[in-house]
């Protein structure tokens, strides 16, 4: 609804400005904060200038972003007494808190409590929420609004318009937060506690990533001073994938949240190499992590010599026998290995201070260190339980066959253990060309040799296409805190893709996890969705199909092509549209398509690159779309996508993720013959 200059429209507008108004007086408030009679020392005005910083970028008014993007008007107070005749109270729901001169709110940030019933309320359940208004902006504006009456009997449930049009909107640039457009059941995944970890399946479009972003944000807001202690992250597959989400939190008010990929948790060695898919797949079966504790421990041997201290002319002797019982003890506690290494000294040398007071003598603490520190208790400990260094223990694991025999003995087959043998061992941890599954397992060994930090809570996406091993690595950040898994089994694209969620998280050490499902697609038209869905009986038999809810159809067509010229014309064809455009390619196509392109003068960007009104073309690589989305996609060469994997099973599923980018439109390319699992 919409109306000129006065009534109802003009009001909102003016609630806007005023909003504003006092968001940049919160702003200047903070701005203006003298700091000098209040730090102690440097290092205090460091952290609250840093603070201070935080606060008033969290307080900048972005011109084309809604302040707020509802409204509630409540039939009575809320948490008060329902009295006849009660009058209820108006919120502004929005991205984040304002208040005025007086301290009364003017908006309402979307995480708080009275904020819940406008992605929950329905006429069925209304949760005393007499209206619910929803607004449409233009360039930051207030253009239009839209009411549903939830306690009105007479006013049927109808689908918001002003809902289809923003879930619908035209994609250009990063990706965007949809605090405005989150539906009931993303939003109470948004809400879930702190204290329990919850896993979501979702397919194509159904919002999963920005579930995870906006859990994280919420998470922040009702737990900020325990995870500023402890610390969040956020986990993608890769660079492109983090530079297309990384605007969404920072628009929600949020600055503090890491973003990394597995790769970057373990980069304790340089990569430089890669595995066949074979030697990938054992390298990351959960069987290394026993083989990796096997050959750590395998450095322990039990002393041979007694243990003799000598403190001015006295000498104290520990025998073989004792120091053993102290090294067996130390190997059935659940301890790390260097934990273990530290104590030692400290064990033996309790075992001489007993004798010292056995003898009449009054050690202290003072002592008892001084004892750890003698040489021949060092030379002790360095005899029975070595320093380890974890790269150079997984270097001799992959260079020494009889190594590797003898801890993987009834884990690992021949077969296997050829596998992930280097063919030519390296001389150092410097000069070996460690794949990306070497360096997991470095950091396997590394936890167990000293503990990995934890972190509070830790959002883990794209998460199917982790090996066990990589999902042990990341359990490992959050062993003490909790975890948001975020994937789609039907789009695992690597060979030892996740068959299953419990078993994911269960190597993930979050058993006891919620796994919630999401079927309904928002992003991707109904005739795309259908198409791509195909698919679903030949890699991911049992999952349900994503039943798209958009009223839009979408833009859909087949095109057998003469040849890439076919290619570039489909481009210009669709970015004669509004929007942004991906031309995705299996990744032996994309240098020629990119030569083409760029001889038939039509400007194109690389993944990762963010997308303008004036570059709205991106060759996407097959290997690379999947996370993306695209306004309109062309698919190149279907055939070659699949024949671009390893197996038939994965080269379907990485098409089905190229088929499912498209927000708007999608145009199939070929000039071979077709997937036949794509026929009808």
């Amino acid at each position: 609804m919409s109306d000129p200059g006065s009534g109802p429209l003009a009001r909102e507008r003016a609630h806007l400005a005023a909003s504003r108004a006092a968001l940049r007086a919160m702003r200047a408030d903070v701005e203006s904060l003298d700091i000098s009679d209040v730090t102690a020392n440097w290092v205090n005005a460091a952290v609250l200038e840093r603070q201070i910083e935080d606060r008033v970028k969290a307080l900048a008014d972005l011109s084309d972003t809604p302040l707020f993007f509802g409204r509630l008007d409540y039939a009575h107070a809320p948490g008060a007494e329902r009295a006849e005749g009660a009058e209820g109270e108006r919120f502004y729901i929005g991205r984040r808190h304002v208040h005025d001169a007086d301290g009364d709110p003017m908006v309402i940030d979307w995480r708080a409590p009275v904020s819940q019933p406008f992605y929950q309320a329905s006429k069925k359940d209304p949760k005393d929420v007499e209206l619910r208004r929803r607004f449409g902006y233009t360039g930051g504006e207030i253009t239009a609004y839209e009411d549903e009456r939830l306690t009105d009997p007479a006013e049927a449930a109808a689908t918001s318009k002003l809902l289809q049009r923003e879930i619908e909107r035209p994609r250009v640039g990063p990706m965007r937060d949809i605090v405005a457009t989150i539906q009931p059941e993303q939003d109470e995944i948004v809400r879930a506690g702190l204290s329990g970890s919850v896993c979501v399946q979702g397919g194509p479009g159904t919002g999963k990533t920005a579930v995870g972003l906006h859990r994280v944000a919420y998470l922040l807001y009702a737990h900020r001073e325990r995870l500023a202690r402890t610390g969040t992250l956020v986990i993608g597959p890769n660079r492109s994938f983090l530079h297309y989400i990384e605007q969404v939190l920072p628009a929600l008010g949020e600055l503090t949240v890491r973003q990394a990929t597995v790769d970057d948790l373990v980069a304790h060695v340089e990569v430089r190499g890669t595995d066949e898919a074979a030697t990938a797949v054992v390298k990351g079966d959960a069987r290394m992590a026993e083989v990796l504790r096997r050959a750590l421990y395998s450095h322990v041997s039990m002393p041979v010599e007694p243990v003799v201290v000598v403190r001015g002319s006295r000498r104290w002797r520990v025998a073989a026998y004792e120091v053993e019982e102290l090294v067996r003890e130390l190997l059935d506690r659940d301890i790390r290995y260097g934990a273990a290494r530290e104590a030692l000294p400290q064990r033996i040398a309790h075992a001489v201070l007993v004798q010292m007071e056995r003898a009449g003598e009054a050690p202290d603490d003072r002592v008892q260190n001084a004892v750890a520190r003698n040489a021949a208790v060092k030379a002790c400990v360095k005899a029975v339980w070595p320093a380890v260094d974890p790269a150079k223990l997984v270097l001799r694991l992959l260079s020494e066959p009889e190594f590797l025999a003898e801890h993987a003995e009834g884990l690992l087959t021949e077969d296997e253990r050829k596998a992930v043998l280097w063919a030519k061992p390296a001389r150092s941890v410097k000069t070996a060309k460690w794949s990306a599954a070497d360096a997991v397992l470095i950091d396997e060994a590394a936890d167990l040799i000293e503990r990995t930090h934890s972190l509070g809570h830790v959002v883990l996406d794209e998460a199917q296409d982790l090996s066990p091993m990589q999902y042990r690595a990341v359990g490992r950040r959050c062993t003490t805190g909790s975890a948001t898994v975020l994937g789609d089994l039907a789009q695992g694209t690597t060979p030892w893709a996740t068959r299953s969620w419990r078993e994911a998280l269960a190597h993930l050490g979050k058993e006891g996890a919620v796994v919630e499902e999401l079927t309904a697609g928002f992003r991707v038209p109904t005739d795309v969705i259908a198409y791509a869905s195909r698919l679903l009986p030949h890699i991911a038999p049992g999952l349900t199909p994503v039943a798209s809810v958009r009223e839009n159809p979408g833009f859909f067509e087949v095109r057998a092509a003469g040849g890439t010229a076919d290619v570039v014309a489909a481009c210009r064809e669709l970015l004669r549209r509004e929007g942004s455009v991906g031309l995705i390619a299996a990744d032996v196509r994309v240098p020629g398509l990119a030569r083409e392109l760029t001889e038939a003068g039509v400007g194109h960007l690389a993944p990762g690159e963010e997308t303008t009104e004036g570059a709205r073309l991106t060759l996407v690589p097959a290997s690379l779309a999947k996370g993306l989305e695209y306004d309109y996609v062309v698919l190149d060469e279907p055939g070659a996508v699949v024949d671009g994997e390893p197996d038939e099973r994965t080269g379907l599923r990485r098409l089905y993720v190229c088929l499912t980018r498209a927000v708007s439109g999608l145009i199939v390319t070929h000039t071979g013959p077709l997937p036949q699992q794509l026929a009808a």
